[in-house]
């Protein structure tokens, strides 16, 4: 039988084509931030990675995992919290595989496993909490969910960076209370800095009194400026000053005589 291309036996290109497969089936080349674990005849025999592995094709089997930051969205939760209130909470979790062996043989899906051990955990911690904590000390309980989820991952050979709380969903009714207790609190501190205000000024008029009892010249004075004040621009009053000493002689005669 002929060959199909002149000069090359039909052997030689079946032989090629056979090596061209082979290559392709067991030539792998990993990202920079993938890892391959590696199972031959079903026995884990360990990592490789990155850049250019070399598997036997039918025998050898990988699985690829990466070891970027994986963000994850915890979805709302129904919580309530210590002091029975009922609220939605949402979360979100940074993590990646440290030990991608471990990754894939001690968990079947360590994506779907961290998902749901976060959500257990944010109900269980935060059911825990009154809901002053969950909205004033947030970052506490940031830090604990992080510790506890992170404990848990640790045989996956996951490590748990951060976990943040970012949305506290409460009831309508609650928001309601909740302004209303706070224009309460305002206006507690508004009559506190009145309150305030008047004491500092009754101090000044004391002060003030002690002054115009030592020097009376300084109540003369005083009743000037006042003068002043009045007839300011455009002003059709008329002001017809009368001196103080007049008015302490008719004061005096009026007085009981002492002794």
């Amino acid at each position: 039988m002929p060959s199909a291309i002149p000069g090359i036996p039909p052997g030689a290109v079946f032989i090629v084509i056979i090596v061209f497969l082979f290559l392709a089936s067991a030539l792998r080349v990993l990202r920079e931030y993938e890892r391959g674990v590696i199972f031959r005849l079903g026995r884990l025999i360990g990592l490789k990675g990155p850049g250019l592995i070399i598997l036997i094709p039918g025998i050898d089997k990988m699985v690829k995992v990466s070891l970027r930051t994986h963000v994850m969205d915890v979805p709302p939760q129904d919580i309530i919290t210590r002091d029975n209130v009922s609220v939605k909470v949402n979360a979100v979790i940074n993590f990646r595989v440290v030990d991608p062996n471990r990754a894939v043989t001690d968990v079947e899906d360590y994506l779907f496993a961290t998902s749901q051990l976060s959500q257990t955990t944010l109900r269980s911690v935060l059911g825990e909490a009154e809901l002053d904590q969950l909205l004033s000390e947030r970052e506490h309980l940031n830090q604990q969910l992080q510790t506890i989820i992170d404990r848990q991952t640790d045989p996956w050979g996951i490590k748990v960076s951060t976990v943040q709380v970012k949305d506290v969903g409460l009831p309508e009714e609650m928001r309601r209370a909740m302004a209303k207790q706070a224009e309460a609190e305002r206006e507690r501190r508004a009559k506190i800095i009145a309150a305030d205000g008047e004491f500092q000024a009754s101090q000044k008029l004391s002060d003030a009194a002690q002054v115009i009892e030592v020097h009376p010249i300084a109540l003369q004075l005083r009743y000037l400026q006042t003068l002043a004040e009045i007839a300011t621009e455009n002003n059709s009053t008329t002001i017809f000053p009368v001196p103080i000493d007049i008015l302490k002689m008719w004061t005096d005669r009026g007085a009981p005589a002492k002794g």
